[in-house]
């Protein structure tokens, strides 16, 4: 396998540094020249659409239409089609950061330390935990659900014909693949409801849904832990990390969050680390109340949640892009001339092109491929591939800013982020075309289409391109 993991998303990168500590001091001096309009810069649009302010839990939204798509070239028919599609939206992962509030309100109440808004702040969070709880932890929502069915819905429209020759056909000629958690096993099957809903007769064309975490979970895998590594002890992570969080601005932000609900001198014992048993600090704190209030734009149909009253919108979005930063440094384009966030997505896209060879040696007989995982796996595969916003890396020392680098969790990884590749075949010749999130999306730069301002790409240049070479 030879998928081009040395080819840098910052072409001309120079080697990869050593790993030295990074200045902090030097990341601190970037953040606070660059930082303070994070907040409103961080937020584009209202609580109903996709937001940087939400990074991964932004709910799922399409980027395109087919109005929008360019038309097929002449003469080509799709016989393939395959996609790599994060779960949809969830619940909580565990009750931690409940469990956490609730005992320090019940503390503050006991203390006579509530604002008449935080009053409402324990029974709020309480009546989250018991739709999570009723849900179960880290499983899908009713809006994960539909996310998932009317993505393949849509799929089904866009390829009408490729389907309905599948279902024509007889045996299993649709693939399903999935990590073997319970949310991404759950998304196979809401996908696969929703393309029997488009086309009913698929029914008995598509395979039982298999697991494989070497593929779609690799970030865990044991051939990974170099990459593991690099995240719990690297100490230029940490050191960009802790910059961005122990700031003024973020420790700010965090009082402005619990003021909101808990008396000041309540929450300069909570700075203090009076409550440790709860929280460290007062970020810890309200980064709580900052994710029990994401999780809500993913269970709209579980309840009528008010936990925005206990947050506002520009903190919100500045701990959203604290969780950016995370995110960047940990599983997305990160340091410049450094592979090791995103070569390992190598080989999820050694199956994307094996596939497609496959399928033009006549030695697949499948109509399709899906494929379902997380959004570690996600953001990886999408720097790999140079999309959008996942291009950029940092030089050590660079404080990641929304100013200066376009990576946005909310656009490369919300909640049932999905790359989509078509085949399409005109005698010997194949084509290829790409969607990222349902939008029609060139290949990096250094890819040439089969004429200018095309979305379409002969199968060959995109193996050359990409440094691909089929196993022998």
């Amino acid at each position: 396998m030879r998928t081009g993991c040395a080819d840098v998303p910052d072409e001309g990168a120079e080697p990869p540094m050593r790993r030295g500590l990074l200045a902090s001091t030097l990341v601190l001096a970037a953040l606070s020249v660059v930082l303070p309009a994070q907040a409103q810069a961080a937020h584009r649009g209202g609580r109903s659409h996709a937001s940087d302010a939400f990074t991964t839990k932004t709910p799922y939204e399409p980027q395109g239409n087919r109005l929008s798509y360019q038309r097929v070239p002449a003469g080509f028919r799709p016989v393939f089609t395959e996609n790599v599609s994060r779960h949809g939206a969830r619940t909580l992962s565990d009750s931690d950061d409940g469990d956490a509030l609730l005992a320090l309100w019940q503390t503050a109440r006991s203390a006579g330390a509530l604002t008449t808004r935080g009053r409402g702040l324990g029974p709020e969070v309480q009546r989250l935990l018991d739709a999570n709880a009723a849900v179960g932890y880290g499983l899908l929502t009713a809006s994960g659900k539909r996310e998932m069915a009317e993505t393949a819905v849509r799929m089904e429209k866009r390829l009408p014909s490729l389907f309905s020759e599948a279902a024509r056909s007889g045996g299993t000629r649709i693939d399903v693949v999935a990590a073997s958690q319970q949310r991404t096993v759950a998304s196979a099957t809401e996908f696969v409801r929703g393309l029997v809903s488009a086309n009913p007769r698929l029914a008995s064309a598509i395979g039982p849904t298999r697991t494989d975490d070497d593929l779609l979970y690799f970030h865990k895998a044991a051939a990974n832990k170099d990459y593991q590594d690099y995240v719990k002890n690297d100490p230029r992570v940490a050191a960009a990390e802790n910059a961005a969080r122990d700031q003024p601005r973020t420790h700010d932000v965090a009082g402005d969050v619990l003021r909101r609900s808990f008396s000041p001198a309540f929450v300069r014992r909570i700075a203090a680390g009076d409550y440790a048993d709860e929280f460290a600090d007062e970020i810890d704190a309200a980064e709580a109340v900052y994710n029990l209030d994401a999780v809500t734009l993913d269970m709209p149909a579980e309840g009528r949640w008010h936990m925005s009253r206990y947050i506002s919108l520009a903190d919100a979005a500045w701990f959203g892009y604290l969780d950016d930063v995370t995110s960047f440094y940990e599983n997305g384009p990160a340091f410049k001339g450094d592979d090791i966030t995103y070569k390992m997505a190598g080989i999820l896209l050694d199956d994307m092109f094996s596939r497609l060879d496959a399928k033009r040696d006549g030695t697949s007989h499948l109509a399709a491929e899906l494929r379902f995982t997380h959004a570690e796996e996600i953001f990886p595969l999408a720097t790999l591939l140079q999309l959008p916003g996942s291009t950029k890396q940092l030089p050590e020392g660079t404080a990641f800013t929304y100013a200066d680098d376009p990576f946005r969790g909310a656009e490369v990884a919300p909640m049932a982020a999905n790359i989509q590749w078509d085949l399409f075949k005109n005698g010997h010749d194949y084509v290829v075309r790409m969607f990222y999130n349902e939008k029609q999306t060139a290949f990096k730069s250094s890819c040439t289409p089969i004429r200018k301002g095309s979305y379409f790409y002969d199968l060959t240049e995109l193996e050359q391109c990409y440094g691909w070479t089929p196993p022998r």
